[in-house]
């Protein structure tokens, strides 16, 4: 995992506003935070929720991005991966499509 990510990480879970490079985190309400990449929302983190965007980009960065949120907020097992030129998410052992703003409980 980038350090960024580590950073980006420990924004969310100390609920505080951070800003890095291309990353953001702001906090929002009732404990969720929001995830901007080059300004793009893409993901909110709930307490027991996550909602994933790609930002309009469907870019290694956003893919990495999205799979460190994963691995820390995450069921074990979820990640965003690529195939034939379309993202899947990992969800439950299954390969779903990914489609923006899915939520993942």
């Amino acid at each position: 995992m980038r350090k960024i990510e580590t950073q980006m990480i420990a924004a969310v879970q100390n609920d505080e506003r951070w800003a890095s490079a291309n990353t953001t985190v702001i906090p929002g309400w009732e404990g969720t935070s929001d995830v901007y990449l080059h300004g793009n929302k893409i993901a909110t983190i709930g307490e027991d929720w996550m909602q994933l965007f790609d930002g309009g980009y469907q870019s290694k960065t956003t893919k990495s991005r999205l799979n460190a949120l994963l691995s820390a907020f995450g069921m074990d097992g979820e990640y965003v991966f690529q195939k034939n030129f379309q993202w899947f998410v990992n969800y439950q052992g299954s390969p779903i499509p990914f489609f923006d703003g899915m939520r993942l409980a």
